[in-house]
């Protein structure tokens, strides 16, 4: 998971790039950058850090240009150092800049591509240095000096064929535009908005949470298609295609149960609205299960829980009580690399309220449970200050199956629900019950705001991968890199 953003603009554009930066910093807490072009000449600043720490005025004033684009990073490939950090850069042709969400699933393949029969040297292990040599070849094979939006579009097509995987992708061509592209099955997300100037023209933004743009005034144009490019040239021209042939609509569905923000829109689906109706499928579920529980309060663990528990607090006719205060300044620890780090963050990251659990039978709420040890805290701290019982509930099914696809959660034996069943799992972080959504159940709260969307990508709930071949061997692989015990600190 990582956030993008690319401006073009009448005006300079580093000073709303970092803003935007700013807006989807939840995407990304390890690394930020910012890339700009002034006649031709690159500035970049990228650095290991939040966005607030890695720019101040100085650098925003030295990042001149009236196109950019911007990135900010937590690893899914790749180690955590400035060299991973984006944007990258490849001098050839014309000299092209990357910002990338997502994960491919085949980088080794293409690496050796384009090393044997491209004549490309990668310099790191990233997939997103893969995708901006793929593109850069591809383009280069246009041979024009000034290349045409067909040409563009006919390089984006070549890409598409030779990659595999989730990708939402900006390229920065000099001299030329920017390129905003989304996977076949949209499974990241990707979303353009224009700002019209009636004295010097429109500006246009594409971000990967709408909230980037409404924070700058931007009006929504809509999300990308899957399989689609955007071309904007650097006076302003927008021009727009699909290219890949049957593209599908598959969003990753954990988009919104975690992952954005609660007042983004993602491909016509409120997630605020879609937390909403987990919470109320989620009560139902509780009531059928338990329909004579005995509980007090329905307390949600801050934030992205927060609209569920409300919903079921409703659902059951239970008062909503918020019984933890969130340090802010702490980052996601679903997002940390290693799990002393994670279990030391979790006490500094909340702290109970003793009144609203001393003496009292509480629900705990939450988006989701990947690991275990972060509910196992939490529920410990419930019990420290006085609650007589502590229950839990997830607002999403069971994550029993590792993310391929820009979530890098963990690896498949360090998932608490790996071939554990639900009463196990209880055990483990010590609820006196738990009860999970059921996948139709979530899949239907998110449907709900686009009955057009057939299909989610679900791969971390039934193991079901929907692009790109993904192999035993791969998953044996991956499974070795994620595992905490392999992390460097």
């Amino acid at each position: 998971m990582c956030g993008v953003v690319g401006l073009v603009s009448k005006n300079e554009v580093s000073p709303s790039l970092y803003e935007a930066l700013t807006v989807i910093q939840h995407r990304g807490q390890d690394a930020a950058g910012i890339s700009t072009l002034e006649n031709g000449r690159l500035h970049t600043r990228k650095q290991i850090g939040l966005v607030r720490d890695v720019f101040r005025e100085k650098h925003i004033d030295e990042l001149k240009g009236q196109i950019g684009i911007g990135h900010v990073r937590y690893p899914t490939a790749g180690g955590v150092s400035r060299e991973y950090s984006q944007p990258l850069y490849v001098n050839s042709p014309y000299g092209i800049s990357i910002s990338h969400n997502g994960n491919l699933v085949n980088t080794e393949e293409l690496a050796k591509e384009l090393y044997k029969d491209n004549y490309r040297h990668l310099n790191t292990s990233s997939d997103s240095e893969v995708i901006l040599n793929v593109f850069a070849h591809e383009l280069q094979k246009a041979g024009s000096f000034n290349p045409s939006p067909d040409q563009i579009f006919q390089a984006v097509e070549k890409t598409h064929l030779r990659l595999k995987g989730a990708y939402s992708v900006l390229l920065m061509i000099s001299g030329v535009g920017i390129v905003a592209i989304r996977d076949p099955k949209g499974i990241r997300p990707l979303i353009l908005g224009k700002k019209d100037n009636d004295l010097i023209g429109a500006d246009y933004m594409v971000a990967s949470e709408s909230p980037a743009l409404s924070a700058l005034e931007f009006e929504i144009e809509g999300d990308l298609s899957p399989g689609e490019a955007v071309f904007i040239t650097l006076e302003g021209e927008l021009h727009r295609k699909i290219c890949y042939d049957k593209p599908s609509k598959n969003p990753c569905i954990f988009e919104y149960v975690y992952l954005a923000r609660p007042d983004a829109v993602i491909d016509g689906i409120s997630v605020m609205r879609s937390r909403l109706r987990m919470g109320q499928k989620l009560g139902n579920k509780i009531l059928q299960t338990y329909p004579n529980h005995d509980i007090d309060a329905v307390i949600p663990i801050p934030e992205s829980s927060t609209s569920s528990a409300i919903e079921v607090a409703k659902t059951l006719n239970v008062n909503y009580r918020e019984g933890f205060v969130k340090n802010r300044y702490i980052g996601r620890t679903f997002i940390m690399p290693k799990q002393e780090l994670r279990k030391k963050s979790v006490r500094r990251k909340l702290n109970p309220i003793p009144f609203e659990f001393k003496d009292k039978n509480v629900l705990l709420v939450d988006d989701s449970i990947v690991r275990g040890t972060t509910s196992r805290e939490i529920v410990e701290m419930a019990r420290s200050v006085g609650a007589k019982k502590v229950y839990f509930a997830s607002a999403a099914p069971p994550i029993r199956f590792q993310n391929v696809y820009g979530i890098d959660m963990a690896a498949t034996a360090e998932l608490i629900a790996h071939q554990r069943s639900e009463e196990q799992i209880a055990e483990f972080i010590g609820a006196d019950w738990l009860v999970y959504q059921n996948l139709e159940d979530l899949i239907e709260s998110a449907q709900a705001g686009n009955p057009e969307i057939k299909n989610f990508e679900t791969s971390v709930f039934d193991g079901n991968y929907i692009c790109g071949s993904v192999t035993k061997d791969y998953l044996t692989n991956l499974e070795s890199d994620r595992k905490d015990s392999n992390k460097k600190a």
